[in-house]
C-alpha cells in the first residue's frame, strides 16, 4: 500500500502500462498523469522486467546496516529481559548500550512490556492499557499521592505461589481465615520518592499515623513541606486526615469517584510493589514478605532506575537534608 502522499499508486502505475499498451506515447502519458517522462519510463521498465509484482511498493530498508548492534549483543539484551525481566535502563547500565538502542532491540524481537508479564514466571498475563496524557509537578513536595494496596496474607509454609493454585481449593484451606495486609504508600509526584508500610488495616487512625511517619520520612530526604495531598474518596482519607493536613498546611485533593487513574502515580507504584516486591519471589511466610519491604524500598528510592526520570532513581532529584 502506498503512503498517504504518494502521487502514483499501484492502480495509477497499472494505468500507465495500459495506456502504453494502447499505443499512447510516453510523453502523452506523462502529461496525462502529471509526472515526468523519466517516471513513465521507470515504471514501464519495472513492468517489463518483473510483471505486475514490479508495480508494487518496495521496502526502503537498506540491504546492509553496518552500524546495527551485533547479534551477540542483542542476544544478551534479550536474555536479560526474558530471564530477569529488567527495564531498559537497567539493561543499558549492565551492558553499556544506549537505552534507546535497548528499546529498539526489545521492540524488534517482539518482547512484551513488563507490565504484561507475571513477575515470577514471566508469562504474559495481561494486556497493557496506555495513555499519552501525562503530567509531572516541577518541585518536590508540590503534590503527593497516597493510597492503600490490599494483599492477601501468606500462610505459613507458603501460598499458591509456592504450592500452586490448587492448594487453596481444599476444604481445610477454605475454613482457615488468612486475612489481608494493607500496604500504605505515599509517593511524591515530582521525584517519585516513595514510603510504604505494611499495616493491619486501613482505618482512620492507622492512616493518620502512617501519614505522620511518611511526612517525617519525606522531610528526612529533603521534602520538608508537602503542599497538596491527593487521595481517593475513602472515608478514612476524607475525614481522618483533616487535622494533620491542617496542622501541616497541606491542601487535600480528592479524585473523582470511580476514576482511580487520576491518582495514577500511586496506582502505578502499587503495581510496581506487586511485581518487584510482593510477587517477585515465592515467600514461605507472611513475615518474610513484610521484612523484605524496607530493603526493597531503599533500593527503589536510591538505586532503581526510573524511566520517567531519565533512567535515574528518585533520590537523584533530591538534595538530602543536612
Amino acid at each position: 500500500m502506498s503512503h498517504a502522499n504518494a502521487h502514483l499508486t499501484v492502480h495509477i502505475r497499472l494505468l500507465i502500462i495500459h495506456r502504453r499498451q494502447a499505443g499512447w506515447a510516453q510523453a502523452h502519458i506523462a502529461a496525462a498523469m502529471g509526472c515526468s517522462r523519466k517516471t513513465v519510463r521507470y515504471w514501464l521498465a519495472r513492468f517489463a522486467a518483473e510483471g505486475l509484482p514490479g508495480l508494487h511498493d518496495r521496502s526502503t530498508r537498506p540491504l546492509t546496516s553496518p552500524s546495527r548492534l551485533p547479534a551477540a549483543a542483542e542476544s544478551v539484551i534479550v536474555q536479560l529481559r526474558t530471564s530477569e525481566r529488567l527495564g531498559r535502563d537497567e539493561i543499558a547500565a549492565r551492558t553499556g548500550i544506549a537505552p534507546r538502542t535497548v528499546s529498539r532491540v526489545i521492540r524488534r524481537h517482539g518482547l512484551p512490556p513488563l507490565s504484561a508479564l507475571d513477575p515470577i514466571t514471566g508469562e504474559v498475563i495481561r494486556s497493557s492499557k496506555q495513555t499519552s496524557v501525562r503530567y509531572e509537578r516541577e518541585l518536590p513536595g508540590e503534590l503527593a499521592h497516597m493510597d492503600v494496596k490490599k494483599l492477601g496474607r501468606i500462610p505459613d509454609g507458603g501460598g499458591w505461589k509456592v504450592h500452586g493454585r490448587a492448594m487453596g481449593s481444599t476444604a481445610a484451606r477454605k475454613r482457615t481465615p488468612i486475612g489481608y495486609d494493607y500496604v500504605h504508600s505515599l509517593v511524591d509526584d515530582c521525584t517519585r520518592l516513595a514510603y510504604s508500610e505494611v499495616l493491619p488495616d486501613e482505618k482512620g487512625a492507622t492512616c493518620q499515623a502512617f501519614l505522620t511517619r511518611a511526612l517525617d520520612y519525606f522531610a528526612a530526604h529533603g521534602i520538608t513541606h508537602v503542599q497538596r495531598l491527593m487521595t481517593d474518596n475513602a472515608w478514612a482519607y476524607r475525614f481522618s486526615l483533616r487535622e494533620i493536613c491542617a496542622a501541616r498546611g497541606i491542601r487535600q485533593v480528592f479524585i473523582r469517584p470511580h476514576c482511580p487513574w487520576q491518582n495514577g502515580k500511586a496506582e502505578r507504584f502499587n503495581r510496581t510493589l506487586q511485581t518487584e516486591w510482593a510477587y517477585r519471589h515465592a515467600f514461605t511466610t507472611n513475615a518474610e514478605r513484610a521484612a523484605a519491604l524496607d530493603p526493597w524500598l531503599e533500593h527503589y528510592n536510591n538505586r532503581r532506575r526510573h524511566s520517567a526520570l531519565g533512567g535515574q532513581p528518585p533520590i537523584s532529584r533530591l538534595t538530602p537534608k543536612s
